[in-house]
This record gives C-alpha cells, structure tokens and sequence, in this order.
C-alpha cells in the first residue's frame, strides 16, 4: 500500500495563491455578474498549478496531503468564496478521477500533466443518471444539477445507475457531449457557475468508468483510498474555514473605520464580547478539523482504512466547521449592521456563505446519522457515500 503523500510543493503552491489573490479580488463582481469565474480568474488559478493539487503525484501532479488540501482550498476561499467553491470542486473531481480510472483513460485525460496537459472535470455525483450496459461501455441519460466550475473545465464526471448490474458508476467524457442549462439564478456563489446538464444516450467507453463508493485505487497513495465522499469533506472544510477567517477579518477593519465615531456599537462592551466568541469558534472549528484530519493521515499512512468511528467525526467534524462558520457570519452580519446591507465584500460573502451551508454533506440528516452512530445506536452499521447502513 502507498504511505500518504505530504507534497514539498505545498509552500510554492500558497506563495502563487497569494499572488493571485488580488486577481481573485479583483474579479469577484465580475464573477457574480457573468455567473462563472471571470476569465482573469480562472486563467490565474490554473497558471498558478493549484489545479494539479488533487492529481496523484505519480502522474506528475503535486497530490497534496489533507490537511494541505484544507489550507489550500481555504486559501483560495479567504480570496473569493465563489473561486474557492469552483476550485475545490474542480480539482478534487479532477484529481480523483486521475486516481480511479486505469491507464486508458490516464493516457487519453492526463497525458502530460508536469507539462500542464491535462483535462479539469465539474459534474455530479449524488443525483443519479441512468445507464445501459452495451458493447464496450454504456449509454447514459439524464439530468444533473450543481455542475460547479463547469465553465473551466474541460470534461464532465456525472453519476448513473445501471440497473443490469446494480452498480452506481461515475462516468467520465468530454464536455461537449452534454447540454449545459444556463439555470444558476441564485442568491449566493453565484460566480461558481453552477448549472444544470443533461444528455440522452451518450456512449462512455468502460475504461472511462468506475464504481461510485470505490476506494481502490490504480495511481496515486492514501489520500485516494478514502473515496469521494470523505475526499469530498476534505474540501467543504477548507471552503468554510477561508469564508469564516475573511468575514471575521472584514468585521475587524470594518471596526477599525467605525470606532470613535457617535454612538459607535463597535465601542462597546458587547460587541468585544461577541467579536471574541465568533473568534473562539472559527478557531475551535479549525482546531478541531485538523485534529481530526491529523489521526484520520495517521491511519492512512499506516495502509488502513478509516474505521466506522473516524468516518463518523470527519462527517460530525465538516457539520460542526459549516454551522460554526454560519455563526460566525450571524455575528459579523449583526454588528457590521447597514454597511453588510450594501453591495461589496460583506455581503457577498454573507450571500456566499449561506449559500455553502445547503450543500448535502452538511445537512440535517448525516448529522443525525453521526449522533445514531455515536451514541451507540448503530453499532454494526458503516458509511456508503453519505448514508450509514445497518449492516445486514
């Protein structure tokens, strides 16, 4: 078994995300308005090469560690909300599909990745699509939601089920293949340029194809052997705790311009006390999510899988980082008052913010199936996807 892979290009890759931080900034309201990542900021990020920090590093890319991933994907969050969602969700699917595909489908996707040629994949993989077996693949149908970053990439990972064999499989095949429905009227990350897809019996050569709960993998070390949706909570971590770091960040320089003034709220006893305690949980939040991450890399590097236990509080751990950040967005949203009302960061990443907190892997019912499991209620069940079965 491959040890996990802690990349030495991790300090190069933030040095480049800083220097396109201001590019991100920048372009932010361009993004919201466009719908997508404006083209200035999506040609920064994939010069910088953070795109290539999810492809295993076999394959000449940089396969960073969680906890590197965590930072990196924050990073990028701190910058735009909506760059960091479009990027965690891109190059998460794009390094994946890297690591669970074999070398047919390596050598047509990732022929030179060191040499920046490779394909970047957005799509879907909770809503299911049907598909057919036939000779030498399967035609799939079917229509998707959430495509995020659909306009940067350059081919498409969606999910159907085949009921000849009972199998849910992500499929992968190049964008122009599907119909993109320009539906992404929302209230927040607006510039990830989420919308629809759909497709009515497209052919997908079987190299391109492989089982949705897969943690078998064909390139690259541990991290892959976690499968998508625990790679999948890797990434919402970083997303929420660059968002929760900016709000608390602007709320301080918005306090700095406020304070003295008549009347200020930012001068009173209250508004220190509750600065002070989103501080705690914003910090608590990451504390705990690298704690987590910490022993979940331990026992990757040790060739073992995760255990049913640590499924359960990297899931509870994702829950507890998404509702603290929330919090913290309350707050800022509070004291910030009128100037929060107007168009400019704040709101944005308010907007953006409450936006990221529906995504599915924090809703209501995983965390009810963390608390199930916890308490001891479900000893012999174990985590498929993102739904805890009862052993049988």
């Amino acid at each position: 078994m491959n040890q996990l892979h802690v990349s030495e290009h991790f300090d190069h890759i933030m040095e480049r995300l800083t220097a396109i931080t201001p590019v991100l900034e920048e372009n932010a309201d361009q993004g919201e308005e466009l719908g997508r990542l404006a083209d200035e900021s999506a040609k920064a990020l994939r010069e910088s090469g953070a795109l290539k920090i999810g492809i295993p590093h076999e394959l000449g890319g940089y396969e960073f560690s969680p906890r590197q991933v965590i930072d990196t994907i924050a990073k990028v969050s701190y910058a735009d909300a909506s760059a960091g969602w479009a990027f965690m969700a891109l190059q998460m699917v794009t390094g994946t599909t890297a690591a669970y595909l074999g070398p047919e489908a390596v050598a047509d996707l990732y022929p030179d990745v060191a040499d920046d040629r490779y394909a970047t994949l957005a799509g879907q993989g909770t809503k299911l699509g049907t598909a057919v077996k036939v000779d030498g693949g399967y035609r799939i149908s079917g229509h998707w939601h959430f495509a995020s970053g659909m306009s940067m990439a350059s081919h498409i990972h969606t999910a159907a089920f085949c009921e000849e064999t009972g199998e849910a499989l992500i499929f992968s095949l190049p964008k122009e293949q599907v119909t993109v429905v320009d539906n992404w009227d929302v209230m927040g990350l607006r510039g990830t340029g989420s919308h629809d897809y759909v497709c009515e019996d497209v052919f997908v050569p079987a190299t391109h194809v492989y089982e949705i709960a897969t943690t078998t993998t064909l390139q690259g070390g541990a991290i892959y052997r976690m499968g998508l949706a625990n790679m999948s909570g890797i990434c919402h971590t970083g997303w929420a705790l660059g968002v929760g770091r900016r709000m608390l960040d602007e709320m301080k320089a918005l306090a700095a311009k406020k304070t003295g003034g008549p009347n200020a709220s930012v001068d009173t006893q209250q508004f220190y006390a509750e600065y002070a305690e989103a501080e705690a949980k914003l910090r608590a939040a990451r504390a705990w999510a690298m704690e987590v991450w910490a022993d979940n890399e331990v026992t990757l590097d040790a060739g073992e899988p995760l255990d049913t236990e640590q499924e359960t509080l990297t899931r509870l751990m994702l829950n507890n980082t998404t509702w603290s950040v929330h919090a913290v967005g309350q707050t800022v949203y509070k004291w910030a008052a009128t100037a929060a009302l107007r168009r400019g960061v704040l709101q944005r990443f308010f907007r953006d913010l409450h936006a990221g907190t529906q995504h599915v892997t924090s809703g209501p019912v995983v965390l009810q199936n963390c608390g199930k499991l916890l308490s001891g209620l479900a000893p012999n069940a174990q985590w498929v996807f993102l739904e805890l079965q009862e052993a049988q």
